[in-house]
């Protein structure tokens, strides 16, 4: 479905260099990037600020044009093929707009659909979806420029997905907006990706989103991949660690130890212990707990993907590469 093949995309900017002077540089947004997505693949690609994530979306679409290296989507080029590539996705940036601002949101849809030349039948049928998924009946009446951010962002998508693509870019869909509606965002992306007609690569710093709705995770960190495959395997690779969460009774005696685990939190006057587990199943280590303490309650919490993510791109500093 999307093929890179060292993709790369340079950009010259100038840097003062003196009081007066200023000296020109190459700059790397994008430095070989090779992957392979498959269709109904749901990939979230991921990075900190300036790792070179939307560049390779906007290559991906058409929008700038690669320095170097190969790119196709579904067999496309997209900068020469720009406008038979643009029937066959649909594209949300989280800071950019497809509507049109002083219209009711259902007139927006209305002329995309004559933009797109999609016939009655099947725009009806897809908008019937979307209004049933993301809760759309209230504000299609709604000038756009009128709605709240929540609001928009369901009608962006809607937007995105009426003229049937074959693949979802995704830039931060989900910034800035409150639980509700980041939950409604969320169930509908899932909703798509159970049905698998639609590939779908998401780009955002709301790490929640991947978590809910991509198997494959792609790090890029200054315009390399740096980490390709699943978040089991990114927890594995950089060390993250379930962790036991322990209310006691009384505190443990002096010097315990669970094989495998290491003490990494005493709180409530030693009554709450945590500890880390290195090299022992959660049940090894409630069974090597019972038999040593009166425990008053427990529980095993998953390593938080937040922390693995900012581990990794510290042990990326720039210019080591």
């Amino acid at each position: 479905m999307i093929r890179m093949e060292n993709l790369q995309k340079t950009f010259s900017v100038r840097v003062k260099t003196g009081r007066f002077r200023r000296e020109k540089r190459t700059v790397a947004a994008v430095d070989g990037v090779s992957l392979t997505i498959e269709p109904g693949e749901m990939v979230g690609y991921i990075g900190p600020n300036g790792a070179g994530k939307s560049t390779t979306l906007k290559m991906l679409t058409g929008v700038l044009t690669p320095t170097a290296g190969e790119v196709s989507v579904f067999g496309l080029t997209p900068v020469p093929q720009r406008t038979r590539l643009a029937l066959q996705i649909g594209v949300v940036f989280g800071q950019r707009s497809q509507l049109w601002w002083d219209l009711p949101l259902h007139e927006s849809f209305q002329l995309l659909r004559h933009i797109y030349r999609v016939p009655p039948s099947e725009h009806a049928v897809r908008l019937r979806r979307c209004r049933e998924l993301l809760g759309l009946d209230d504000f299609l009446d709604t000038p756009v420029r009128q709605l709240s951010l929540g609001q928009r962002m369901r009608g962006e998508m809607t937007a995105a997905l009426l003229h049937g693509p074959r693949v979802l870019f995704l830039d931060e869909p989900t910034i800035g907006l409150d639980v509700v509606s980041k939950q409604a965002v969320r169930s509908f992306l899932a909703e798509l990706g159970r049905t698998g007609d639609v590939t779908l690569v998401l780009t955002t710093h709301d790490l929640a989103d991947i978590e809910r709705l991509c198997r494959r995770l792609v790090v890029i960190d200054h315009g390399r991949v740096v980490h390709d495959g699943t978040i089991e395997a990114l927890h594995a690779r950089y060390g993250s660690r379930r962790s036991l969460i322990v209310d006691l009774d009384a505190p443990l005696p002096p010097g315990f130890v669970i094989p495998g685990a290491s003490l990494s939190a005493v709180e409530a006057d030693g009554h709450r212990v945590t500890f880390s587990l290195d090299g022992v199943s959660a049940g090894a280590a409630v069974a090597g707990l019972v038999g040593a303490a009166s425990v008053r309650d427990l529980s095993v919490v998953e390593p938080d993907i937040e922390d693995v993510v900012a581990r990794l791109y510290g042990g990326y500093p720039q210019g080591s590469r």
